[in-house]
This record gives structure tokens, C-alpha cells and sequence, in this order.
């Protein structure tokens, strides 16, 4: 990265003149999560590549990532890039351009919008729950590691300010590998091309949504529901709060039959849910999905199931809201559960490919 070598101590006041007024902080909880998670990995993946890469041209500097802060905002956009008039906005999933090696993005799908209906919510949600309370999954011991195989892509904005124009760009669709403990206190994600060469660790003192939280969790929906509320704040829609911590959870987690069945059961009963027909995870699938529409963004995250065995594929987001200057119908996000599994060690593979759950 180009430093601009300090003569004497900046003026705040002056500093403030010159950047652009902030945008509008408030995240919603899933976002504020995943941002976290992409400082972290960036501040990784810089001091893995100090040494070899060579830094950005001012025009095309872009900051990875790692979060679904779907409003257009300058998210730690260093002084130097808001002055020479660049800033990248992360919109959701991975985010940014990555690493040394990194595929080069390209422009952001946009698909047609398939209108969400409530018709038949109730029956949707009853297939599902049925068929994931049914699910026969491993019971990892505390010594072992749960193991989530997935393909993702995300999108971001790359704003220039100077000129007052934007453009939305994708990652390529990529591979992502993840062990976690049952505990949530250890970890390791594998991202090539958008993590440094080998990995990062996920060892935390902090666990959020793990195996062994998630088991706890009380199987009775309108319990379950009302434990899922207790989490969320009064910063942005709560009901989407809830919705996003619901798909955090059956994302990339295993998730205990009985208890993803009641997630499924209590996301239904939060307002605005909706099933749409159609919709298709990252590598293709079509399934039907849950989904529901976030009013501050205007980004629609959906769910997806396999239409003859509701068995959970992956989660789409698309632009359907207008307003935040992302054509109608964009795809913000893509993933696609490939495989799901319990191993002995941390990034230990699965010996027989399993079936996504």
C-alpha cells in the first residue's frame, strides 16, 4: 500500500471538509458479523503479501470485503483512496477483489424477478421442516470438526467519486472450505484466491451460532422464535434481524434435525416471508426458496431447497428494491452447500464425499 508521508499533524477540521459525509452506519447484525471477519482476513491477507504484492494504482484500489453492508457507503475507506476520489463498497458475501492470485470480477449477474407469494407458505414450510427434522446427520464428539464444502460469489460497487459514477462487479464463483469445533472456539477457512495460501484460522474466544449453541436451542418454534427476537436490536428492522440470524445458522453450520426443522417453522411466522417459485443457488441449481425482503436495502435474501426433497441447496441475494443505485434484479450474493460432514482433525477432508444437507 502507498503511504503519503506526514508533514506535521492533520487538521480534523479540514479532513472533515474533504471526505465525503459518512453514510448511514447502522448494519444489520449479520453484516456487522461477516465486516468483522473481513477485516480480519484482510488484515491477514495484507501481511502475507507485503513482501511480493505490488501496490494499486489510486484509481483501482478496492478494499475486500467480507460482509453484506448492502447500503452505498465509504466502509473504512482509507484518507488517501476518498481523496483521490476511489472507494469500493461491499455489498455482500466475500467481498472486494481479494488476494495476490485472485481472479479478476467481472459485471454482476441480473436476473428476473420471480414475485414472492404467502400462498403456499405454510405448506412450503411444512415440507421443509419435515423433510430436515427427518435428516440423518453425525453427532460430532468435542474433539472433532464440523466440515462445510461450498461454492460462493459475491458482489460489490466500486464508486468513484471524482467523476460521481459506480459500477457493480462479482467475484467468479469460488470454492470455500470450513472446519469449525462443536464449540465454535476453533476453526479454519480455506478461500484460495480471496484468503491467504493456506488459510486462515477462525479461533475465537467468541462463538457465534456453533454446533453446540445451535443444539441447545429450544425445538418449539414459538420458543425458538422468541430466543431468535432476544438477540436482535432496535438499530434495523428486526424482523429481518431475525430472518438473517435464522439463515445464518442453517447456512454454514450442521444443524440438529429437530432443531432445524423449529428454524424453519419460526422463520415463517416472521412478517414478510414469502416462498418464491424459482430461484437458483451459485452452481445452477433450481429449487424453491424462503426468502424475505430487507426494507432498508431493498435486497431480497432468499433460501433454497430442492423442489422434489426440500433438502437445503445454498441462498441467493438479488437487488428487488430500487433507490440504492443497483439495477433491479442484480445478484448480490450466491452460495451452494456442497458438502456437509464431521472429520477427526481441522482441515481433514471428508474420506467419502457426502451428500449436502
Amino acid at each position: 500500500m502507498k503511504r503519503t508521508p506526514r508533514f506535521g499533524e492533520p487538521d480534523p477540521a479540514e479532513l472533515a471538509r474533504l471526505l465525503p459525509a459518512p453514510g448511514d452506519p447502522e448494519l444489520p447484525r449479520d453484516r456487522h458479523r461477516r465486516l468483522e471477519d473481513a477485516f480480519m482476513a484482510h488484515i491477514q491477507r495484507d501481511q502475507s503479501a507485503t513482501a511480493t504484492e505490488p501496490a494499486p494504482a489510486p484509481d483501482r484500489a478496492r478494499r475486500p470485503v467480507r460482509g453484506r453492508p448492502r447500503r452505498p457507503v465509504l466502509i473504512g475507506v482509507p484518507a488517501a483512496l476518498a481523496l483521490a476520489g476511489v472507494a469500493v463498497v461491499a455489498l455482500t458475501g466475500t467481498g472486494g477483489s481479494g488476494g495476490p492470485g485472485a481472479p479478476a470480477p467481472v459485471a454482476a449477474p441480473v436476473v428476473r424477478i420471480q414475485t414472492g407469494s404467502t400462498v403456499a407458505l405454510a405448506a412450503t414450510v411444512e415440507h421443509i421442516a419435515d423433510a430436515a427434522g427427518r435428516e440423518a446427520l453425525p453427532t460430532p464428539r468435542p474433539d472433532q470438526f464440523i466440515y462445510v464444502r461450498s461454492e460462493v460469489s459475491s458482489a460489490y460497487t466500486e464508486e468513484n467519486l471524482e467523476h460521481d459514477t459506480s459500477r457493480t462487479l462479482v467475484e467468479p464463483l469460488h470454492g470455500r472450505e470450513c472446519w469449525q469445533s462443536p464449540d465454535g472456539h476453533k476453526g479454519w477457512l480455506e478461500e484460495p484466491g480471496y484468503q491467504p495460501k493456506g488459510g486462515i484460522t477462525l479461533d475465537s474466544d467468541i462463538t457465534r451460532d456453533s454446533y453446540d449453541e445451535t443444539r441447545a436451542l429450544p425445538t418449539e418454534p414459538g420458543a425458538l422464535l422468541k430466543k431468535i427476537y432476544g438477540r436482535t436490536d432496535h438499530q434495523t428492522d428486526r424482523d429481518q434481524q431475525a430472518f438473517d440470524i435464522i439463515g445464518d445458522i442453517v447456512g454454514e453450520q450442521l444443524v440438529p434435525a429437530r432443531t432445524a426443522a423449529a428454524l424453519y417453522r419460526a422463520a415463517a411466522r416472521i412478517p414478510g416471508v414469502v416462498v418464491v417459485e424459482h430461484s437458483q443457488d451459485a452452481v445452477g441449481r433450481d429449487g424453491i426458496a424462503l426468502a424475505r425482503l430487507d426494507p432498508g436495502t431493498g435486497e431480497r435474501k432468499e433460501w433454497i431447497f430442492d423442489r422434489d426433497t426440500f433438502a437445503y441447496l445454498g441462498s441467493r441475494g438479488v437487488q428487488v428494491g430500487t433507490g440504492q443505485d443497483i439495477r433491479p434484479g442484480t445478484v448480490t450474493e450466491r452460495t451452494a452447500i456442497l458438502e456437509r460432514a464431521v472429520v477427526d482433525k481441522e482441515r481433514q477432508h471428508p474420506a467419502t464425499p457426502g451428500k449436502a444437507s
